[in-house]
């Protein structure tokens, strides 16, 4: 589908793309996007020359795809609109000629004799069996209901099912019922009229690769990023975005990871929290509980107090303690005599090359966690600093204005344990060389000033010392900026230059 230019108003914002690590986005409300698709239905009613109803359900099933709507729709109309639920499916009518002489016959007939008017017969309602029933509603397929199982039929699809499209209760019926009929029976139910029209959106923003919804909770608010609308893009950009309700709202463009995961690619971050998902508490279990098979380096662990071990999958006898042959240790095995044995030696060098695979992971995977959870107690910190920012105003001529430098540096500290936390599961990744090294410089030269800034945050505030103090926080607070922004750039130019080489098969690299 294609998007148009969007119109600046209040509920939309615009972010330039400022510096390589950015992408360019704006941000619409939903008010915006209703808008925009209001005029893709008016675009397809006066074409097609229906009413706004039926070309909001032709373009719903075609995914809001205009010109795909349009091919089908000139090729076999009434096809695409059995499909659409716009009409229902219906036998073939005999030719046009018999059909007119019959109705001649019937015409003919009541001239000569009129018919009693029917008695009226009290209605039904399929659903509920009421017969006291007397308001009613209908789709075009003709079926029937009281009002009263409407309402209930459709605000159960849209509240407990979060359906948008509405089928006829109809036995084998696939009437889809449009707005108009779907407001009608909700009746004077806002609340879910307006869950309805949510759906609705979603439904528009889903179907368009250029747009994004909001994950966060209540949020309604929408991300246009055309730059990120294709998987090749994501090998030379990380798409971070705002939506604009919040500044808190940041997420990724290209993936379902709600925040920032700057800089990591969005097929390298994936991999990584898979891997810490299946791998991080048993890979700490296994490094404390576990030995490797000395013949097939099988993981096997000690169940027993006797040291002559036994895997079970090749049979091997080996000693717990030296890890050699237990046949040379004969009946002396708790001296492990024969430690320094060729055999044994070669065994405890295949189960070191094991462990140092589990042993790298542990080493990037703890220190992402550590940045991770030192990012969660910045909400401590943010307590903490408020009440020395109510100290410094209580002790010093400072306005609440300019105490706000505490602030600020903490907001900094959080921004930047999130982009180390990232690295570590970069530089898992990265092969080794030139490149990674020059990387890792960066992460440690960043890492130093978060640091250093945290220390200054948590020190004591003495009245005497308030004016420096600020100044070294802020200093500080200005060189982490810029040590952030030197890697985030680096990496960057890195993917847009194709330097980075990675020690396993990513997503859109050869």
């Amino acid at each position: 589908m294609d998007m148009e230019t969007f119109s600046q108003d209040p509920s939309t914002t615009s972010k330039g793309k400022g510096k390589s690590y950015e992408v360019e986005y704006e941000t619409l409300s939903q008010k915006l996007v209703e808008e925009l698709m209001q005029a893709d239905v008016e675009h397809i009613s006066a074409i097609f020359g229906v009413d706004s109803a039926t070309a909001a359900l032709l373009l719903r099933h075609m995914d809001w795809n205009k010109d795909r709507l349009i091919d089908k729709f000139m090729d076999n109309a009434s096809s695409v609109n059995v499909a659409a639920g716009v009409t229902p499916a219906s036998p073939a009518s005999s030719p046009g000629p018999d059909r007119s002489r019959r109705s001649t016959r019937t015409t003919t007939k009541s001239l000569k004799k009129a018919e009693p008017a029917p008695t009226p017969q009290p209605f039904v309602c399929p659903i509920c069996f009421d017969d006291s029933q007397v308001e009613t509603l209908a789709l075009v397929c003709g079926h029937k209901f009281c009002t009263g199982c409407w309402g209930a039929y459709v605000s159960s699809k849209i509240r407990e099912e979060g359906e948008h499209r509405i089928i006829c209760m109809g036995e084998n019926c696939s009437v889809v019922a449009p707005d108009p009929f779907i407001l009608r029976a909700l009746d004077d139910d806002a609340e879910t009229a307006a869950r309805f029209q949510e759906l609705v959106v979603r439904n528009f923003v889903a179907s368009n690769k250029n747009l994004k919804f909001c994950p966060f909770p209540s949020c309604t608010n929408t991300v246009s990023c055309p730059a990120a609308a294709s998987r090749s893009t994501l090998t030379t950009i990380v798409p971070t975005v705002v939506c604009g309700a919040d500044s808190r709202h940041k997420f990724c463009f290209g993936c379902p990871i709600e925040g920032d995961h700057r800089p990591v690619l969005c097929a390298v971050s994936k991999m990584w929290l898979q891997k810490c998902h299946d791998d991080s508490e048993t890979a700490n279990w296994i490094k404390s509980n576990t030995k490797e098979c000395s013949k097939c380096q099988s993981t096997i662990e000690k169940n027993g107090g006797c040291n002559h071990m036994t895997c079970k999958k090749c049979k091997y006898e080996f000693c717990w303690v030296c890890m050699g042959p237990w046949v040379e240790h004969g009946t002396a095995w708790y001296s492990c005599n024969r430690f320094d044995d060729k055999a044994g030696v070669e065994a405890r060098d295949a189960q070191s090359a094991s462990r140092a695979s589990l042993e790298r992971y542990l080493h990037y995977y703890n220190r992402w966690a550590n940045h991770e959870q030192s990012a969660k107690l910045s909400v401590e910190l943010y307590v903490k600093t408020e009440k020395k920012m109510e100290e410094m105003q209580l002790t010093t001529d400072l306005t609440w204005i300019e105490v706000q430098f505490m602030k600020k540096a903490v907001d900094e500290v959080e921004k930047c344990r999130t982009t180390l936390k990232w690295t570590y599961a970069m530089a898992y990744y990265l092969a080794k060389g030139n490149e990674k090294e020059l990387f890792e410089d960066n992460q440690r030269d960043l890492e130093k000033a978060v640091e250093d800034l945290s220390e200054l945050l948590e020190s004591p505030i003495e009245p005497e010392n308030i004016p420096t103090l600020r100044q070294k926080v802020t200093d500080k607070a200005v060189y982490v900026s810029k040590r952030n922004q030197i890697l985030l750039e680096d990496t960057a130019q890195g993917y847009l230059e194709d330097r980075w080489r990675w020690n396993v098969a990513v997503e859109g690299f050869d």
